[in-house]
């Protein structure tokens, strides 16, 4: 494809770093990121609006932690089952259909969750929602993946990464302004947000799949059968460092306002800074700092190193004496995540070949395990000495940074890292 040399007209959200110069995108491409990014960007914010009043709503209806919790299990579960299903179908049918089929998923959980109050039709609007980000999440990355270079490829799996974080950070805040207006107004705003992702995707997203990977055979494959295959593909240990990293990251996200209130005495407010915080962090890596890392170092390298940095964070927050000292480690081990997370996609999808779906589908499925274990486990620890989760977390990401760098030199090179760009 012509790449075309850097002006001062472009947004630099756009370039990225060749071994020849540095270079941006195609307006193609840019149109069809943009698209993505602002569909990752709605379907996260508008969950997140949820977020700051979902417990008062819950006390409302007579339901506490139980509930709360389970509401993620249920989330993160039919998001697990329904992954893996996904990213076969995305393959089968197109990434257009299956982000449009997500989104509607999506906003249907948020109108259901808007417009009743029995518990059971709560979780069943959970379950439509983990289905909803099954289908949407897989289809938009294997989409970065037909419309990029290999060599532009971590550069769009983190702008659309960066449009989750940023989502992460502007949807909690958007939702508190508006209990002002009503218990269940964030609800009502985030179906209606939703349905506007729903009719833009319908209206401006292109199909991004030119042709049908060739020898895939679509049968009906279970679930576990998709496992088993998993783990004979040549990216099955950047899946199992994702579900590492999930696990971890829940864990850790699921204790920390108990943790910080508990120690340090730390207010809501000062919570909410801190989830802030790692937002923010997370939004500007993956925009600025991800693509560069891995022209440099190459994709390998820089999990090695930020498997190291996040092993040493949850390391050091054992030993946290204060608050101040709590949200600076906080913030290291964000910013080593925040890089991981694209940099894994990346490296799926460079060794997944034709199977982009699949591939994807596969990735969201052990994320999804992590998602349930983390919380779940960190909440049973938590009780039992309240710094035993980030001890867990400490020891599986060490071992997983030891299995890393063992596995990098023993596994042959992957002639898909290097292939030839397309058009």
């Amino acid at each position: 494809m012509n790449l075309i040399p850097i002006n001062g007209s472009i947004s630099i959200f756009f370039m990225y770093r060749g071994t020849k110069g540095v270079f941006i995108m195609t307006a193609d491409q840019r149109k069809k990121l943009i698209v993505l990014m602002i569909n990752m960007f709605i379907a996260i914010g508008s969950f997140g609006i949820i977020i700051p009043i979902l417990p008062a709503y819950l006390q409302s209806i007579n339901q506490a932690g139980t509930a709360a919790g389970l509401m993620i299990a249920i989330f993160a579960g039919a998001q697990l089952i329904f992954s893996p299903i996904a990213g076969k179908w995305t393959d089968q049918y197109g990434r257009r259909k299956m982000i449009i089929y997500g989104l509607i998923g999506l906003t249907g959980s948020m109108f259901i969750f808007y417009a009743v109050d029995s518990i059971w039709l709560l979780y069943m609007s959970r379950a439509i929602g983990g289905i909803g980000a099954a289908l949407l999440v897989p289809a938009i990355f294997a989409y970065v993946a037909d419309i990029t270079t290999m060599e532009q490829r971590a550069k769009g799996n983190s702008l659309v990464s960066a449009a989750m974080s940023l989502g992460i950070v502007i949807g909690p805040g958007i939702g508190g302004f508006l209990t002002d207006y009503g218990l269940k107004m964030p609800f009502l705003i985030s179906a209606i947000v939703s349905l506007v992702a729903v009719i833009f995707s319908i209206i401006v997203l292109e199909e991004s799949q030119t042709e049908k990977a060739e020898g895939i055979h679509y049968d009906n494959e279970s679930m576990a059968r998709k496992m088993v295959r998993s783990v004979k593909m040549p990216y099955f240990v950047p899946l199992v460092i994702a579900l590492v990293m999930s696990f971890g990251l829940m864990a850790y996200e699921s204790v920390l306002g108990l943790f910080v209130d508990n120690q340090f005495g730390a207010t809501p407010q000062e919570i909410a800074l801190m989830i802030t915080a790692t937002g923010i962090i997370s939004t500007i890596v993956q925009l600025f700092i991800v693509d560069r890392l891995v022209v440099h170092f190459g994709e390998e390298k820089v999990l090695h190193i930020f498997l190291g940095v996040a092993s040493f964070g949850f390391l050091l927050s054992i030993f946290a004496s204060s608050y101040v000292l709590f949200f600076g480690i906080t913030l290291i081990i964000f910013l080593a995540t925040s890089i991981l997370r694209p940099v894994l996609n990346t490296l799926v999808s460079k060794l997944a070949g034709h199977e982009q779906g699949f591939a994807m589908g596969m990735n969201n499925a052990y994320m999804s395990i992590g998602n349930i274990l983390g919380p779940t486990l960190a909440g049973v620890l938590y009780d039992v000495e309240i710094i035993y989760p980030f001890v867990l977390g400490f020891i599986l990401l060490l071992i997983t940074f030891i299995g890393t760098v063992i596995w990098s030199k023993r596994a042959p090179k992957q002639q898909s890292l290097v292939g030839s760009e397309k058009v």
